[in-house]
């Protein structure tokens, strides 16, 4: 995920040892370097943690301060677009909130419904949570670094049934894995 860390770092003068030092707890410079770069993920409790070292708002971190906030000025309904009485506030991945760390499956290739760009944001749940993400797509790991991704179709005690995405694809199958990424937003460039 691209954030904003590292300027920020910059612009107190503080080097990668200054703020993992000033974490709570400390942490080492190689994790702030990894958070900065994205090979790490930036979940909302390390957003949390190294906003409240650098002193500055969490959204911060993933929003550029010259840029206004985007706006809703119009919805498309039955009839056409209608302007609206007065502008709010558009909803940002970022403000997506609900417990459970963000993170971001980015789509090389189509898959179903999905298209090269696209960037699915999904969140990080509990296995034993897996009820309330039925139907839903999900991104599950599996082991030796790998994942399954597609509808989450079933769930019988350890184990989770994935049906990627695309015709005539097998369902796959993952005993015990520790987490599972609900979609919660697609992001798609026109």
């Amino acid at each position: 995920m691209i954030n904003r860390i590292r300027d920020i770092r910059k612009q107190k003068g503080w080097t990668l040892a200054d703020l993992a030092e000033a974490c709570d707890p400390p942490t080492t410079p190689q994790t702030v370097g990894r958070l900065e770069t994205g090979m790490r993920n930036l979940s909302l409790k390390w957003m949390e943690r190294i906003a409240d070292a650098l002193g500055v708002e969490p959204e911060v971190l993933v929003r550029s301060e010259k840029a206004a906030h985007p706006q809703v000025v119009a919805s498309l309904g039955k009839d056409g677009p209608e302007a609206l009485e007065t502008t709010r506030d558009a909803l940002l991945a970022t403000d997506l909130g609900s417990d459970g760390a963000l993170m971001v499956l980015t789509i090389e290739y189509p898959h179903g419904e999905y298209r090269p760009g696209d960037q699915l944001w999904l969140r990080q749940i509990d296995p034993e949570d897996a009820g309330r993400a039925v139907n839903r797509d999900v991104l599950v790991p599996r082991k030796a670094g790998r994942f399954s991704f597609g509808r989450l179709i079933d769930r019988q005690g350890s184990l989770v049934g994935i049906l990627p995405p695309g015709h005539g694809e097998k369902q796959q199958v993952v005993d015990s894995p520790p987490w599972i990424g609900v979609a919660e937003m697609l992001v798609r460039r026109l």
